[in-house]
């Protein structure tokens, strides 16, 4: 078991990520049982799950931008913005978290990706939304007040959910490790790009 200052934060573990579903990692679904693992050995006692949990109009969904097609980059309150296939709207089965996984040892499960105009793949900041601010989502704060000092990262998609989280739980001023092996992206060949990001930020991989 890990040093009670030590959490587990896994990322977007829902089934439309996973092959079949509507927004598919490649191999997502080969990550389950470790995943599974890991939660039911109890090596943490901090765990943290995300959930994507969109409203059926969200505005980084290409069906909602006329002549567009999903994998698009739109400009969207002054950034970049991916559109994606319609995927984890609030209530569906794709939406879920994996039933596959024990989830009762989970201390808090975070949903994100909840306002219409504002995309959120990081577990601790939205993205940036009409203000031009990225508001946080208090997990730093929950985090901090229970004495955690180092967060380890896995889950879907290594490339975009995973890895904005990590970096932004860097910036919030934990240690933090990347479970390589237990997070997919949605691109392969993302991963260069993907260790690049991480070694600037002093995220280990684990």
């Amino acid at each position: 078991m890990y040093a009670n200052d030590v959490a587990l934060l896994v990322v977007d573990l829902q089934p439309d990520f996973m092959p079949g579903g509507a927004l598919p990692c490649p191999q997502g679904d080969a990550i389950v049982p470790g995943i599974a693992a890991l939660l039911a050995g109890g090596r943490y006692a901090t765990v943290v799950a995300t959930q994507d949990w969109h409203p059926a109009d969200h505005a980084s969904f290409a069906s909602q931008h006329p002549g567009r097609t999903p994998f698009d980059t739109i400009d969207l309150h002054g950034q970049p913005q991916t559109l994606w296939p319609d995927h984890c709207v609030q209530g569906t089965v794709g939406a879920a978290l994996d039933p596959r996984v024990d989830w009762r040892s989970t201390d808090l499960i975070l949903r994100k990706g909840m306002r219409r105009q504002v995309d959120s793949y990081s577990a601790f900041r939205e993205n940036t939304g009409p203000d031009g601010e990225r508001p946080v989502t208090g997990l730093a704060g929950w985090l901090h007040e229970r004495g955690i000092a180092e967060v380890h990262v896995c889950g879907l998609a290594r490339d975009y959910c995973v890895l904005w989280s990590a970096q932004d739980a860097a910036i919030s001023g934990f240690r933090v490790r990347l479970l390589w092996e237990l997070s997919r992206p949605v691109s392969i060949d993302s991963d260069s790009a993907t260790r690049i990001a991480l070694d600037a930020a002093g995220i280990d991989l684990l």
